[in-house]
């Protein structure tokens, strides 16, 4: 979906397809035909954004293959679809049974990562449409904190600076130019979005900056205004944002509202909790951890990283951080120029709901999407953005 932001720019708004978990190419192909298609049907428009997430089979294929990529490319015209964005975070086994501490690797410090994220870039130039030039691609935020040293950390910058130059000769190249994002998540190394000022400020490179994930900035109480002030005062460019919500707990310390949030402690994916104290944030890696290891202070509300629908709030006691998103939207989109201009909304975690909000077939889900998007339309007009065709 584009938008016409007042000043001319256009703002691209798609919805990531980890939703929809496949290794393979026939498993992407798949993807555009049985949900990507149904979901610009349901919304009634001749052409609907996906954020691609390739894994490592699927992006190896296509990027030996030329005719592959020209197949794929075929396939997103003829459906209606487009794509400006991809989602280079998880590696591989995104669909897997038990994810976990897994997505974090391969990480920055690791050869694999680079390779990966350069053979994304090559695909993202020649999947772009002809009349868009800029391309965008998230990725891990350097590594998981546990796995980061002084030598691997050194690793991660030179691999993110020669991902640079590889990056300016694409643009020689092609005439397209695709810019990276590190995305801020709670656990890893650049947590924050005032962790990653230090390190992409070292590297220096316009290419190189952040993805902002609202669900993650709201799991770690980042306020959304500070936070882009403060990677717009320090240069960092916000190559793309990611719409998300996360689940909000305000009283844990009741019964009531700890049995609600158990509901949501799945084995599939990491669901960091954090709390705002005096002392400032507090965390467990995982929201079971939170529930019944009794280390997370529980005298203010608790955020987990669990991705729940933007337009289904959870029941009450529990509900979601869409406030926060709005404000973050505001300040991305609502100025009189866009900070970035490629926004995707990223619910991955509708298989991974309590039994009971899970969707129980296939056009439940499309129905669900449908409905997120709608409501992320409904922001960007309410803030002056004019939807195109």
């Amino acid at each position: 979906m584009r938008f016409r932001h007042p000043d001319g720019s256009t703002v691209h708004l798609a919805y990531c397809t980890n939703v929809h978990p496949a290794e393979t190419l026939d498993g992407v192909l798949a993807q555009l035909r049985d949900h990507c298609e149904p979901v610009r049907r349901r919304l009634g428009r001749d052409r609907l954004g996906i954020g691609l997430w390739l894994a490592r089979d699927a992006a190896r294929a296509l990027v030996t293959d030329p005719s592959a990529l020209r197949g794929l490319r075929c396939a997103l015209d003829r459906r209606g679809l487009e794509v400006v964005t991809l989602n280079g975070f998880p590696y591989e086994g995104f669909g897997a049974e038990e994810v976990k501490y897994r997505v974090y690797q391969p990480d920055w410090a690791d050869p694999a990562r680079l390779d990966h994220t350069t053979a994304l870039a090559r695909l993202l130039a020649g999947l772009l449409p002809d009349d868009v030039t800029e391309g965008s691609i998230s990725t891990l935020p350097l590594a998981w904190r546990t796995a980061h040293d002084g030598t691997r950390a050194e690793r991660a910058r030179d691999a993110l600076r020669a991902l640079a130059e590889r990056l300016d000769a694409l643009e020689e190249l092609t005439g397209r130019s695709i810019r990276v994002g590190l995305e801020p998540e709670p656990g890893c190394v650049v947590e924050t979005t005032r962790d990653a000022i230090a390190p992409l400020t070292a590297i220096a490179h316009d290419r190189i900056g952040v993805c902002v994930d609202t669900c993650h900035l709201a799991t770690s109480f980042e306020d959304p205004h500070t936070a882009l002030d403060a990677l717009t005062g320090a240069g960092v460019p916000v190559v793309k944002s990611q719409l998300s919500a996360a689940l909000h707990a305000e009283h844990p310390r009741l019964p009531e509202v700890r049995e609600a949030l158990a509901a949501f402690a799945e084995p599939r994916f990491l669901h960091q909790t954090r709390t705002l104290t005096p002392a400032g944030l507090r965390g467990t890696d995982d929201l079971d951890e939170a529930l019944n290891g009794g280390t997370l202070p529980d005298t203010g509300p608790w955020r987990a990283h669990f991705h729940v629908p933007l337009h289904a709030a959870p029941a009450a006691p529990l509900t979601s951080t869409l406030p926060v998103l709005k404000a973050a939207l505001t300040r991305l989109v609502g100025g009189p120029h866009p900070l970035t201009r490629h926004l995707e909304v990223e619910t991955y975690t509708w298989q991974a709901l309590p039994p009971e909000l899970r969707p129980r077939a296939r056009a439940q889900l499309t129905d669900g999407i449908a409905a997120e998007l709608t409501l992320a339309r409904d922001l960007l007009t309410d803030l002056g953005l004019k939807e195109l065709p």
